[in-house]
């Protein structure tokens, strides 16, 4: 998952839909802790995810850390770069992935339903990669946790007591690695946006949204 520009009429894309899973179609399962790929790692599989959340980071040289996308329901990870992972994955929630070769996105032979979506999958992660990388660049750091925000809301908001709510299983200083921040920076601005009865922050994994509108105002640059 990406932040994307969202826009007045913002629908969330769906995730990549894949032809449904046959008898035999591998899975796997992963616990919270473990690393399905290392930065370097040739790339042999592809993963979809069906539950759980993911983490994909790399290291700078200087021992910094970026946060390049976190993997929900739906999305498919592990795309190769010269045929190697260009990034390590860890899993932040207890997972179930759909595992495909690496050879059904290079070629038809086989299954040319499942080489085309998979195709798909990757050229619309290069599309949104590249919305994700302009957030990065213009927006201020309210409007990228608005931003983040939003699209958590729109995709996997839970609806609790009446109340629409988000569930952050990734730490401060992972949304401030993700959108280019500080933690105190991440921290400061969630508690500007409770206050303005945008939010309110149950606990550090919990987030109601009391103004989804005012929200989308906001990663929009609109106050």
């Amino acid at each position: 998952m990406y932040v994307t520009i969202p826009t007045e009429h913002f629908e969330t894309l769906p995730p990549a839909a894949l032809p449904a899973r046959r008898p035999g179609t591998p899975e796997t399962t992963r616990n919270a802790g473990s690393y399905l790929f290392f930065e370097g790692d040739e790339v042999k599989w592809l993963y979809q995810v069906v539950s759980g959340v993911l983490r994909l980071t790399r290291l700078l040289e200087d021992g910094r850390r970026q946060v390049i996308a976190f993997g929900y329901p739906g999305d498919i990870v592990g795309f190769p770069s010269g045929g190697l992972h260009h990034t390590d994955c860890d899993v932040l929630v207890d997972a179930r992935l759909r595992v495909f070769r690496r050879s059904a996105l290079e070629s038809c032979v086989g299954n040319p339903e499942l080489h085309r979506q998979l195709l798909q999958a990757a050229l619309g992660e290069i599309s949104a990669m590249q919305d994700h990388f302009m957030m990065l660049g213009r927006k201020s750091a309210a409007e990228k946790l608005a931003s983040f925000l939003h699209v958590l809301f729109e995709r996997v908001g839970e609806e609790t007591d009446g109340k629409r709510q988000i569930v952050l299983p990734m730490s401060r200083s992972d949304i401030a690695d993700f959108l280019g921040l500080t933690t105190e920076t991440v921290s400061r601005t969630l508690t500007q946006m409770r206050k303005s009865r945008i939010i309110d922050v149950e606990d550090i994994y919990r987030v109601v949204v009391l103004r989804p509108d005012a929200l989308l105002k906001l990663s929009v640059g609109n106050r």
